[in-house]
């Protein structure tokens, strides 16, 4: 009964939300199509938000902890096999495709592997293979043919990949379709040094094997964003990955570092996400979950953080976090100046299992900040330290408690923080090459 009331509350807040205008959007004008997806998306956050979240969490536990008791003998099993043939994968997603030599052959088994409140993302699987051949970016209205501008507009379902390494400077920000996969494995493909990844009102997206960094606000312009419709569109922010108003999303093994903005916002009502063995670095405010406190509609916000590396020349945002719940699994944080996670507005932060090493800065040692709210509020707001390993002096300021949410006593025991080592030892873009295990 209380799901049910709750669910009820959300798709009032949703409805009453729809009539007001975003400043977030980047639209440029009243574009009837851009107000239609904006529709077709706010039910579709509603439908892929997750009643009970625990469920959700301790599949994702029990998937890792099964793992972890089948990996001594694989390990055994590796040493005796011939350099270039092993398979190193150390953690669930990884191990679900990783040790498999015939992945180019198979690459949409990728799909399947997916964990976490993204569990659902299929991206492109069903679909045909597209093969980005051209790295140019030169016309936006109407792009090249073979270029990944021109692959991510096109209609239904699509897988892809890429013809050989390449720099990929991006004009303006690159803006997804729905049931997209973006492939990079067996590549070394950078997107850099111009605009980013837009991901709004759309579903379905898998992102995977990609660097990207330098990444640079655009000016706006008019731009396609489907093979029938193109628009004005006003300043992109400069962030690597934009997430506005989107689910069913996964976000693995990238290398992210040095943008204009965030490595990832996710914003205005995303949700079902999922964020995986990616690599950061040198950057300031790595990751924002809900742009607004007063954005109430981002209630439905629901990400996995899991198997990260959070390196060096980080300072802050890991993630920070709105409204939503969050799932912050088995990361290593071995770097920040500020802090580590932090938030406002009320979220859940549940972080097991994660290692949280903090710099000698004595006035930096909390890995948590709260902002714009007095202890007597944030106290009963969930934040939940469970299983984490807290060093060189790092601390966890915990709130609320089991009692603070519906279900928190049938929480799963992750994997420990010292096991983060092996988990996360893969993080970022993955070199791969045909014909032998990834």
């Amino acid at each position: 009964m209380e799901c049910m009331r709750e669910k009820a509350l959300l798709v009032l807040a949703f409805t009453i939300i729809l009539f007001f205008p975003t400043v977030w959007s980047n639209i440029g004008d009243n574009d009837k199509v851009w107000q239609e997806r904006a529709e077709e998306a706010r039910k579709e956050a509603l439908d892929a938000y997750q009643d009970d979240p625990i469920e959700v969490m301790n599949q994702f536990t029990e998937h890792a902890n099964e793992d972890m008791k089948n990996s001594t003998s694989t390990r055994r099993s590796l040493k005796s096999r011939r350099k270039g043939d092993s398979c190193l994968a150390t953690n669930p997603i990884d191990r679900c495709w990783r040790c498999q030599k015939d992945w180019a052959k198979n690459r949409q088994k990728l799909a399947d592997c997916v964990l976490g409140f993204g569990r659902k993302t299929r991206g492109g699987k069903g679909g045909k293979y597209y093969v980005v051949s051209d790295s140019s970016d030169e016309d936006l209205l109407n792009p090249k043919p073979g270029t990944l501008r021109h692959a991510v507009i096109q209609q239904g379902p699509l897988w892809i990949t890429f013809a050989r390494s390449m720099v990929i400077k991006l004009q303006q920000e690159l803006i997804i379709q729905s049931n997209k996969t973006i492939d990079g494995r067996g590549t070394n493909v950078h997107i850099a040094y111009g605009a980013g990844l837009t991901l709004q009102f759309v579903k379905n997206v898998i992102i995977h094997g990609l660097h990207m960094h330098d990444i640079q606000m655009g000016t706006g312009g008019i731009i396609r964003d489907s093979v029938d419709h193109y628009g004005i569109r006003t300043q992109s922010d400069g962030d690597a990955i934009s997430i506005f108003g989107a689910t069913n999303i996964w976000i693995d093994h990238l290398s992210l570092s040095n943008c204009h903005d965030g490595l990832i916002d996710a914003i205005e009502g995303a949700t079902a996400i999922t964020i995986s063995n990616c690599h950061f670095t040198n950057h300031n405010e790595v990751m924002l979950f809900g742009a607004s406190d007063s954005s109430s509609k981002d209630q439905v916000m629901q990400i996995t953080v899991a198997f990260n590396h959070f390196g060096k020349g980080l300072v802050q945002r890991m993630p920070r976090c709105r409204w939503g719940f969050f799932h912050v699994l088995n990361n290593d944080y071995r770097h920040w100046l500020m802090y580590a996670i932090g938030g406002s507005q009320h979220p859940t932060i549940i972080s097991q299992g994660n290692r949280f090493t903090a710099p000698d800065n004595a006035a930096a040692k909390e890995v948590t900040k709260r902002d714009y709210a007095p202890e007597s509020v944030w106290k009963g707001w969930t934040w939940r330290s469970e299983g984490d390993l807290l060093r060189n002096g790092a601390f966890f300021v915990q709130s609320g408690g089991p009692s603070n949410h519906l279900a928190m006593k049938n929480l799963l025991k992750a994997k420990p923080g010292s096991s983060v080592s092996r988990l996360t030892r893969f993080a970022g873009a993955l070199d791969c090459y045909v014909n032998q295990p990834c």
